[in-house]
């Protein structure tokens, strides 16, 4: 059996609900419903887990660490060790403030680009997992304190623009898992006009 694995980052509890870092929770959240999975808490990994065995033999596993943004190599760890899941079968769903508000791109290589969740990766599993980056936009007012920024709540019309593209970025997630990240470079790398 094969068993890969598809991360959303983002901070637990209801604090942080609906906030720019928590953009890979709400996306993995999403596709989570689209599948008809439940989430179940899973003390030994750090994680909420939710499984889809997609076809005979295959088995996805979805995460969300609860070690907060920080500590999310550490939960991810745990999971790969566990299942033996490859490098290259984790696929990282998290914000992305290089990328304008509500566009996606897909990368396997990169620094941590400043983001904790990923600088936490690198550190315990290494680079070559795939990156679904999910546009939040560069911060405003630019003297906001980063954190303030990556930590605050979706404006309303942020907000919407960010339910709207909800179903593309299930969709490009979807695309990825299917046909691979070359594929999926190709297809949704491209900026739409």
């Amino acid at each position: 059996m094969s068993v890969s694995l598809v991360a959303g980052l983002g901070n637990p509890g209801k604090a942080y609900e609906k906030t720019r870092h928590n953009s890979g929770f709400i996306v993995l959240d999403a596709l989570a419903a689209k599948l008809g999975l439940a989430w179940k808490h899973e003390p030994a990994f750090e994680a909420d887990v939710a499984r889809w065995d997609k076809s005979p033999g295959t088995t996805w596993l979805l995460a969300k660490p609860r070690t907060f943004m920080n500590g999310s190599g550490r939960a991810l760890r745990h999971l790969v060790d566990f299942y033996k899941v490859p490098v290259a079968s984790v696929i990282v769903i998290h914000d992305d403030l290089t990328i304008d508000l509500g566009r996606l791109k897909v990368s396997t290589t990169g620094s941590d680009g400043g983001h904790n969740g990923i600088a936490s990766l690198l550190e315990h599993l290494g680079d070559g997992f795939a990156r679904f980056r999910i546009g939040i936009g560069a911060k405003h007012p630019p003297e906001i304190d980063l954190s303030d920024y990556v930590l605050g709540k979706f404006l309303p019309d942020e907000q919407t623009i960010i339910d709207q593209q909800l179903t593309t970025f299930v969709d490009g997630i979807r695309l990825l898992i299917d046909s691979g990240s070359a594929k999926a470079m190709n297809t949704l790398n491209r900026r739409s006009p």
